[in-house]
This record gives C-alpha cells, structure tokens and sequence, in this order.
C-alpha cells in the first residue's frame, strides 16, 4: 500500500513538473511575442478615457500602448445583450495592464476572455435577480477561464476620475492575487517574505478603521483579505495623491506589491525599503 502510495505521489509530481514546465514555455512565448499593430484611434481612445495613461511619461505611453495590444490579441471581448466597441476593448485591456504594468514580463495566463454586461447581475449570472454584481472572476467551474464585469461600471471607473473606485481594476487584481493559488489578499509572489506579516498585520489595521466609520476606503474592503487588497488597489491607482496623503503606510506597501508609484510614474521604485 506505501508503495502504492509512493508511486501516485511520483507521478503527480512529475505531473506537476511537466505542467509548469508547459506553463513557463507558453507564457515566455507569450510575452516575446511582438505586439500586432495597435489601431490608430487607440491612443486617442486612451488619451480620452484613462487617466492612468494620461500623466504617464512618452516612453511609458508607447509602452503601454505595446502591452494593451498584445493583451487584446490574446483575449476574447464579448458581451452579453450589449455590443462591444473599441472603447470597451480599451478600458477592458487598460484595467488588466495597469496593475501589471510595473513587471515586464507579466501575463493572465489562465485567462481567456472577458464578458461584458449591460448592467449588474447575480452571481449565477442572472441579469433579473439580485442585480448586485458588478465583475466576477473565478477560480474554477463557469469562471475558470473568463472574467464578467458590468459595462456600465467598467466605464464609471474610467470616466470620474475623482472617484476612488475602478471595477475593471478591482477584478484584475484578484486575478494578480490568485496567481499564488489563492485569493487571499497576500500576494506573495509580489511582497518580500519579511514584509509578509507587517502587511497582513496593516490589513487588519484598515479594515478595523472601516468599521469604526474612521477610513474613507471602500467598506467593502471588510468583507476579506482579497477585497481589501482589491479596493485599496482602486485606490492606489485611481487616487494615489489622496491614498498617499491619507494612508502613507498602505501607499508604501502597495507601491512595493505592484512596482510603481501611479503618483509619479517617473520616480524609480525604492525596494530596500
């Protein structure tokens, strides 16, 4: 029986192995591919609707521009009783980059395309029932390889640039948060080992001031460890000015997870902090 045991334990390793080994090749791949022509109306549409791209220096704009075409050349856009417009692909891509644009070689493998609706819906996907759902994204079943986000609230995110909130961005950070295997708010692939327990440690911190009514961070941040880290990244990136006046310590932490300071795109990211 224990060798039995032995055996399968080999076998699933070696499993394992070959699977990171397929993983690594095709995201490589992926990442040195160069980028298909962006369409010419695409840095106008940028320009127009994404603050982020707006206040980043020339070179990081063309950068940008690379990485938004070469996540829309990979990913499917579809929506669901709504049509889907160059505006849409451009806010959806900009929402995947911006919280990976501080890793060069960075890539949603597991992803395979994102579902627009017209409006809120469950989360069985019912658009008539408990319309309360503004973007899922899952680990497994229906969601294994996609991402659903409300139209309307995709663009909200983009279009008040004084609001703290961008739901686009809040559902690619989980997806930069299960990346480890986990949605658990501790992306430790990101975060220095030693900063591990101070940052689980200022979660607590934030979400206890969100119950005494004490932040002004979103109260859905008290739900878990991952809708904290998701909000406070809509912060970080929507309003890294205000997030940095209001939360330094916060800003610092998710500075270090996401290598880059929204703030000043040119300032060079201090990692011996």
């Amino acid at each position: 029986m224990d060798t039995l045991v032995s055996l399968l334990a080999l076998i699933i390793g070696a499993l394992f192995i070959v699977w990171l080994i397929w993983w690594y090749v095709k995201r490589q791949k992926t990442t040195s591919e160069p980028a298909p022509p962006l369409p010419l109306s695409y840095p106008d549409l940028l320009t127009k609707h994404v603050g982020y791209y707006r206040d980043l220096p020339d070179d990081k704009k063309q950068e940008f521009e690379t990485r938004v075409g070469q996540f829309l050349a990979r990913i499917t856009i579809e929506g669901v009783g709504v049509t889907v417009n160059d505006t849409d692909r451009v806010l959806v891509a900009s929402s995947a980059i911006i919280p990976i644009f501080g890793f060069a070689n960075w890539d949603y493998y597991r992803l395979t395309n994102v579902v627009l609706y017209d409006g809120n819906f469950s989360k069985d996907f019912d658009e008539t029932s408990e319309r309360n759902v503004l973007g899922m994204v899952g680990q497994g079943g229906a969601l294994q390889s996609s991402m659903v986000l409300s139209k309307p609230a995709l663009h909200a995110g983009f279009d008040i640039d004084s609001s703290k909130s961008n739901t686009g961005i809040h559902e690619f950070v989980h997806l930069l948060d299960q990346a480890d295997g986990a949605a658990d708010g501790l992306p430790e692939y990101l975060l220095d080992k030693d900063h591990v327990k101070p940052w689980l440690k200022l979660i607590h911190t934030k979400v206890n001031e969100i119950k005494a009514n004490q932040s002004d961070i979103d109260p859905y941040g008290i739900t878990n460890e991952a809708e904290f880290f998701a909000v406070a990244s809509e912060y970080f990136f929507k309003r890294p000015d205000l997030l940095q006046e209001k939360h330094p310590e916060l800003f610092v932490r998710l500075e270090e997870i996401f290598q880059q300071n929204p703030a000043e795109p040119d300032k060079p990211i201090d990692e011996t902090d």
